[in-house]
């Protein structure tokens, strides 16, 4: 579950989340295997080269460099997927998103601790330290490794959504509550990624069993639509800075 929260000035995010994680630091391969030290253990437990800070190619196999013996069958892509535990949704979205595991419940409280350095009651997570965090953890971890963040105006058609120019995709949308079997008449806010591996996008939801295949930039343009349609839905669009800044992530033609 998430709270989409009071959304934090970009200058004022910056200046909690500054010095937190370098780009270099999150980002750079394990060669030796050793965890992470200091206040961001856990944050990258198993990092690899960061190939998600380019837009994932539409084919993967040959054509990409990869040689395959003669009459061998293309391997299925391997999806990385984690599954919903307590309020963590925030945190498996974006390690959903980022296709490895890079954050963990420690780092994202770390992170609101530095997000409100005086509040005894921290305004960005839940009270009973299960999760529940905001958009602004969600951000700021997004910023701690040099990625952005751009929010999706519902008002604007889908077609101009530029997919390619797109790491992933956030969802902030309402959610049934459930006690074991029983179906409560409650809703909450929940985070759900979207990500292109391999030419087709999933629905990494961690309540989901397996990642959902919904084909390619049609179907996650169908997907975007039905749930904005619900009208409480909100889309955040993960990208590179320069992306960001170049606002390439919009169609103009």
């Amino acid at each position: 579950m998430g709270d989409g929260g009071t959304l934090l000035s970009g200058e004022h995010l910056g200046s909690r989340v500054r010095g937190l994680v370098s780009p270099q630091a999150a980002l750079r391969p394990q060669l030796s295997g050793s965890a992470p030290q200091g206040p961001l253990a856990g944050w990258a437990s198993r990092s690899q080269a960061p190939e998600y800070l380019l837009p994932p190619h539409p084919q993967a196999g040959a054509e990409d460099g990869m040689s395959q013996a003669p009459g061998a069958q293309p391997s299925r892509p391997s999806v990385y997927h984690e599954r919903q535990r307590l309020e963590l949704c925030a945190v498996h979205a974006l390690n959903n998103v980022l296709q490895q595991q890079l954050f963990s419940q420690e780092a994202a409280d770390e992170i609101c601790k530095r997000l409100a350095p005086d509040s005894r009651l921290n305004p960005h997570r839940s009270l009973l330290g299960t999760g529940n965090y905001d958009v602004n953890v969600i951000m700021a971890a997004l910023q701690g490794l040099g990625l952005a963040t751009v929010w999706w105006d519902r008002r604007r058609p889908l077609s101009q959504l530029a997919l390619p120019q797109v790491l992933g995709l956030i969802l902030n949308l309402p959610s049934p509550m459930s006690l074991g079997l029983l179906s409560l008449p409650l809703r909450r806010r929940h985070w759900v990624a979207l990500r292109q591996v391999d030419g087709v996008y999933y629905n990494l939801d961690s309540k989901l069993r397996a990642p959902e295949a919904l084909g390619g930039e049609d179907g996650v343009r169908a997907f975007l639509a039905g749930a904005l349609a619900q009208g409480l839905c909100e889309v955040l669009l993960v990208v590179t800075k320069e992306v960001e800044e170049k606002g390439c992530w919009l169609r103009t033609d």
